[in-house]
């Protein structure tokens, strides 16, 4: 019962912010298909309650990396927006970088946030050499530009 009670937490969670509406509706199908996607789902396999993130040592590091993301984010979208004003074509490459993350939900972790980041999209990840492969607008970005910052954060919620 508590991987489903779980699954249809996270579910809902998700539901909601794709959504971002707040009708009684909305919440009523998104419920709906929450409690169907729980369901099917609970017997893969333990699943984590995103309860789990509100333990007083993982939040304050869970807030640092929110707002480091949220930053970044909208100096990414900054920089392409006055790129693509001033009419210059940003470049575009592969950038394949080192990671720290070892864990699925490290690696998970650091692709999704990276990810929402305009100018780096994560195309491959390389477990047995620790690499990450991304392509970016930014072409002579690397570690330290792309996912290094990002990691750091998400290793401190992590590893605490």
């Amino acid at each position: 019962m508590s991987r489903v009670t779980a699954l249809f937490c996270w579910c809902e969670v998700i539901w909601t912010l794709l959504s971002f509406t707040a009708t009684v509706e909305q919440i009523a199908v998104g419920a709906a298909v929450s409690l169907i996607a729980a369901l099917a789902c609970a017997p893969l396999g333990p699943v984590a309650g995103p309860w789990r993130l509100l333990r007083p040592r993982r939040l304050g590091p869970l807030l640092a990396l929110a707002a480091s993301v949220a930053v970044r984010a909208v100096v990414a979208n900054l920089r392409l927006t006055r790129m693509i004003w001033s009419h210059r074509r940003p470049g575009s490459a592969m950038v394949t970088v080192p990671t720290s993350a070892r864990s699925d939900a490290e690696l998970t972790a650091v692709g999704l946030l990276t990810s929402l980041i305009v100018t780096s999209q994560l195309v491959d990840v390389d477990r047995g050499r620790h690499r990450l492969r991304y392509h970016t607008a930014e072409p002579g970005a690397g570690r330290d530009d792309i996912n290094g910052p990002i990691e750091a954060l998400v290793l401190g919620v992590t590893r605490r």
